[in-house]
């Protein structure tokens, strides 16, 4: 089924060159043949550019329409005579800097809506975009270029690096972003933590939050995301990161550069991470761990000891991958070899 076209806009029109430069590929056509849109392959029409995952769409593949095609080497011979085959490496990151010329990010219009608040203490960067009903708190800085969708609330003396996104219904407080942080719609960003203390009666007693939270640089914070500031100190998201929807992060959390938290993962207060590390859908990491860089944890992984770097682990509570495994191959052994006894018959 083809693309929507209204939530896409008008097509903006591409010359070969220009592909070949985004994709890093080479071919053979009129470097000046304009085309006007991407598609998936079974929609494609001879104006439009697609890619080609893997063998699994070897068939969509050989019937395509497609002027252009994105394949890796090995599918080559299955592009159509009428379709241009540019081959690269990794079609799927071709692909996605192909559509970046077609579909590039909207630019701020620097435009300030009527009924956005703003503290008069507040500091507004050159270029930025603030939309309806947005708040901004005194003292807050917002860089230049910036877009702050609507019902966003900045709190008091947030700091906004250059060139951010903050999309609608978001609340950033006690916090310091860098340059090209961008936060999806109703992220959470600087509350409170989750810290008590229980008296002798049962009775919880909440402790203060002290701290803040501070994203490196090009940080991406998914849907209904929360990343909570520290207890004392700061909770750290490095450079790089990509937190997908609905992740907890708690206080006095540190990520290296580049980590990737997907869907429903929850980390617990004063965990760290290393550079590089991927944590899998609805993975749990309980809290004063030490995870190494480049660690890979498994899809709902139950993280309770600290991961030496490198490691691939996988379970719950987790175990290298290898080890679960086993286990699980084990389990799975017992179990179909636990037959129920034979009823003996009544005399």
């Amino acid at each position: 089924m083809a693309d929507d076209r209204r939530f896409l806009g008008p097509p903006r029109l591409t010359p070969l060159a220009a592909i070949l430069t985004a994709a890093g590929g080479e071919a053979d056509g009129d470097r000046e043949r304009i085309f006007e849109g991407v598609a998936p392959l079974d929609s494609a029409t001879p104006s439009q550019v697609s890619y080609c995952e893997g063998r699994a769409y070897k068939d969509a593949l050989v019937q395509t329409a497609a002027g252009l095609v994105l394949v890796a080497p090995d599918l080559a011979e299955f592009v159509p005579a009428s379709s241009i085959a540019v081959i690269c490496r990794d079609t799927a990151l071709a692909f996605g800097r192909v559509a970046a010329l077609f579909h590039p990010a909207p630019t701020p219009s620097g435009q300030i809506h009527p009924s956005a608040v703003i503290h008069p203490d507040a500091i507004i960067g050159a270029g930025t975009e603030i939309g309806a009903s947005a708040v901004i708190g005194a003292g807050a800085e917002i860089g230049r270029n910036c877009r702050i969708g609507p019902l966003v609330l900045i709190g008091e003396k947030v700091v906004l690096g250059d060139d951010c996104v903050i999309h609608s219904h978001c609340s950033v407080t006690h916090a310091v972003l860098g340059r090209g942080v961008v936060l999806h719609p109703g992220a959470r960003i600087g509350q409170e933590g989750f810290g008590f203390n229980t008296t002798a009666d049962g009775r919880f007693v909440t402790a203060p939050q002290l701290g803040s939270v501070r994203l490196g640089d090009a940080v991406e914070v998914g849907a209904n995301s929360c990343v909570d500031r520290g207890a004392l100190g700061e909770t750290v998201l490095g450079a790089g990161s990509r937190i997908d929807n609905l992740v907890q992060i708690g206080h006095n959390v540190r990520t290296g550069r580049g980590c990737v938290l997907v869907s429903q993962v929850g980390v617990s207060g004063s965990t760290t991470l290393g550079d590089f590390v991927m944590a899998g859908g609805q993975a749990g990491l309980t809290g004063h761990l030490k995870i190494g860089s480049k660690v890979r944890i498994g899809a709902q992984a139950g993280v309770m000891n600290d991961v030496p770097p490198g490691l691939e682990v996988l379970g719950s509570p987790a175990a290298p991958k290898k080890e679960a495994i086993r286990a699980m191959l084990v389990l799975k052994r017992l179990g179909s070899d636990s037959r129920p006894a034979a009823r003996q018959k009544p005399e």
